[in-house]
């Protein structure tokens, strides 16, 4: 048998045909046609030991029947299909295994066919092929070097953190300053990469910085619950990269190498006074960077993304995420929890729990045991805390409820004259919160007596005196005297009431 895989080696070596010839002792001709064949197939030194000479021989001659029992699986095909989404070897072996039974010949069982494959795919120098199928990862990263803003007012230097993102099959990449490597922006970073590609990849690269994973060994994954909450809501899932191991992730490694020079170092003796300056000078060097042409192939970055991967990336989402930062808290006494500068109410049944707290730009939630127990629009600031009257127990709720307004409504509703003494309450004072105390007395009065008979002793007590006080009012109920009629009453029962 003609000794292919020696011929392969001593070619590549740059050895003459007739030298090749003589020491694998085939023809001249043999070793030329072996050499092209090799080269067709872009099959390069050094081969696998599982590719053999049969095999070999079997893919440069399909025509011809190495082995009578079992169909040798078409590599290149299988090369070709595995660069589209979602095709696996686990797929193409189930397909080639329907395909053998149609021709009547024995499959290769799915090791075999597994090895086979990774000696072809290693003998061409392809194995990273599988990895970078069009719309599936993102890797992303922080640039080791940093630049810097200058604050406008004191003129002291600011870091600048340049976030970076790389699709790994286009090399299409994203980057954009920020003044901290916190989680906030950490995860503002990924929004605003997925906006700039349009849209999201099936996986996520990222470090194992402790702002999106909390933890990462063989046998457990603990990742940033805001994190976490941003892949769900795009739909992608986080695979981070194993500790200590950047060649899981080259690509974004690479291109941050390539951004400090093509961005950051480009950017060094520029001053910028704001983080919106110094991303648009990025923007700009960020595009002419995905625009420069490839030094070993056609095309650019931009083109690479427009013609091959945009289309198989995911939707975005209607909306953009809103960043959300998880916190706990224990609720105190005053069942007020303090988000920046604001407080806000909670029900006051979980006093002295422990809570979540979800916070964002635009709302504040609060869970126990995973269920939402209060929501509030978050404020700028706010000097007083905001209530709201649902998580008020009745007393605290009937107290934030007294203000002249609600008195003088009530008032009016109960009756003309009941409106007469509310006034007379409010107003004999210095400040009107002085009269509150006699205003809610007055209101437990008809909860006692009945709105239509306070009604009438505020009358009867008017009648007297244009000034009543609490106790007049309470004494002509207690006597019944709101149940007499005006013109029955005694001089001495009118006298008793003359102030």
């Amino acid at each position: 048998m003609v000794n292919y895989r020696e011929i392969i080696r001593l070619k590549s070596l740059n050895h003459s045909n007739v030298s090749v010839a003589r020491s694998c002792g085939s023809s001249r001709n043999t070793v030329a046609e072996v050499w092209q064949l090799a080269q067709d197939k872009h099959i390069i030194w050094p081969i696998p030991d599982a590719l053999t000479n049969k095999d070999i021989e079997q893919l440069f001659y399909p025509g011809r029947s190495i082995n009578k029992s079992r169909k040798l699986p078409d590599f290149e095909y299988i090369y070709n299909e595995l660069a589209k989404p979602g095709v696996t070897l686990s797929l193409l072996w189930a397909e080639y295994c329907e395909q053998c039974t149609q021709e009547h010949t024995i499959p290769y069982q799915h090791t075999q066919f597994n090895e086979k494959y990774h000696a072809y795919a290693a003998s061409k120098k392809a194995t990273l092929r599988i990895k970078r199928k069009p719309g599936e990862l993102m890797e992303v990263d922080w640039a080791g070097d940093t630049l810097t803003v200058f604050d406008q007012a004191s003129g002291e230097p600011i870091k600048a953190y340049v976030f970076v993102a790389c699709l790994p099959c286009s090399l299409y990449s994203y980057a954009e300053a920020f003044p901290d490597m916190k989680s906030n922006h950490w995860i503002e970073a990924h929004v605003h990469a997925y906006c700039f590609f349009e849209g999201v990849t099936r996986i996520l690269v990222p470090d194992n910085l402790k702002t999106g994973v909390i933890k990462n060994t063989r046998i457990e994954l603990v990742l940033n619950r805001s994190y976490h909450e941003m892949a769900e809501y795009y739909q992608t899932a986080i695979i981070p990269a194993r500790p200590v191991t950047p060649k899981d992730k080259p690509n974004a490694e690479g291109t941050v190498g390539v951004i400090e020079t093509w961005i950051v170092a480009a950017l060094r003796n520029r001053k910028f006074f704001s983080f919106e300056e110094l991303n648009r000078a990025i923007c700009e060097k960020l595009q002419e960077f995905n625009e420069k042409p490839f030094q070993k192939k056609k095309g650019s970055r931009l083109t690479a993304f427009e013609e091959e991967e945009k289309s198989f990336l995911m939707p975005l989402p209607a909306f953009s995420y809103e960043t959300a930062i998880w916190s706990k808290a224990t609720i105190q006494p005053d069942y007020l929890i303090t988000v920046g500068d604001c407080k806000y109410s909670v029900p006051y049944e979980f006093i002295g729990k422990e809570v979540e707290l979800r916070t964002t730009q635009k709302s504040i939630e609060v869970f126990f045991h995973n269920n939402r127990i209060a929501s509030h629009v978050r404020r700028a600031y706010s000097p007083d805390p905001v209530y709201v009257p649902e998580h008020m127990p009745e007393n605290h709720r009937k107290y934030l409820a007294y203000n002249t307004d609600s008195f003088l409504e009530w008032g009016g509703n109960v009756g003309s004259f009941t409106l007469l003494v509310m006034k007379n309450f409010l107003y004999m004072h210095k400040v009107e919160q002085q009269g509150y105390k006699s205003c809610a007395s007055l209101m437990k009065l008809a909860d006692r007596y009945s709105m239509e008979r306070l009604e009438k002793a505020c009358e009867r007590a008017l009648s007297y005196t244009p000034s009543p006080s609490l106790k007049n009012i309470s004494t002509i109920l207690k006597n019944g005297q709101d149940k007499v009629a005006a013109g029955t009453l005694s001089e001495y029962s009118r006298a008793s009431y003359t102030i």
